[in-house]
């Protein structure tokens, strides 16, 4: 690989046999391989390499400035996300267990990256809790809220923290939740205010939000009231909400 087409390839430790994989899957999305899971401003497949189904994202090539910017001086959002993986699940937040990332870069200029996981076993999205009736809602609604407070007390704040970004399933041992894409994610204190706005994006009818607030509160040691008036609060001033629903 010449200076003028360069690779960077990381893996998690364990993972070194799944090298040649990474390392050809630009030539396996070119030929369409796997099964679509979305395709917007970046594309996610499901492929199945040696008996592993395994999730990839494939992040959009930049704009020429972000180019030269992700080149020289910004890590890429594959290489974020891998990061932000670990940091996850080193204080025990779930997400989809990472297998590594690739970048491409031409010359200086960067190119295109990939970040893959091992695909997650959760079925559901939070979107599903308005299309499906769930008998344990409150207990994926207690379980987010656990969950958001772990994030928060260590400092992370996900920056895309909407509907489809949380994934969830009942196992016998409770629920279980995995947050994905990761790639946005600040790093920092966060007081009750910026904690709770940070759950903004959240569809919740009333019920939903006092439940929320309620466990949130409870692992931050903060007053569930006033965790319940500042959600609906923050919630009420995104684009799109429906008044008296969610």
């Amino acid at each position: 690989m010449s200076f003028f087409n360069h690779q960077t390839l990381v893996l998690s430790p364990g993972c070194e046999s799944f090298r040649d994989f990474m390392l050809s899957i630009p030539d396996r999305f070119e030929k369409g391989e796997g099964t679509i899971i979305h395709k917007g401003r970046n594309e996610l497949r499901k492929i199945t390499y040696n008996g592993n189904v395994l999730v990839v994202k494939s992040f959009r090539t930049p704009n020429i400035i972000n180019r030269w910017v992700y080149g020289v001086f910004r890590p890429s959002k594959a290489k974020r996300s891998f990061e932000h993986a670990q940091m996850l699940l080193d204080i025990g937040v779930g997400t989809p267990r990472p297998v590594g990332y690739l970048n491409i870069r031409k010359g200086l200029m960067f190119d295109r990256s990939y970040y893959v996981t091992y695909a997650s076993d959760c079925p559901y999205t939070y979107e599903e809790l308005f299309k499906h009736k769930f008998e344990y809602e409150d207990d994926v609604l207690r379980a987010v809220g656990h969950v958001t407070a772990q994030l928060h007390n260590h400092g992370y704040a996900h920056k895309d923290y909407g509907r489809g970004n949380i994934l969830f399933t009942q196992t016998a041992e409770g629920i279980k939740i995995e947050i994905v894409d990761l790639n946005r994610m600040d790093i920092g204190p966060l007081d009750m205010k910026a904690g709770c706005k940070n759950l903004e994006r959240l569809p919740a009818t009333p019920h939903m939000h006092k439940v929320l607030a309620e466990a949130y509160a409870k692992e931050r040691g903060f007053d569930a009231d006033e965790c319940y008036k500042l959600m609906v609060a923050y919630r009420s001033t995104q684009p799109g909400k429906i008044d008296g629903l969610y």
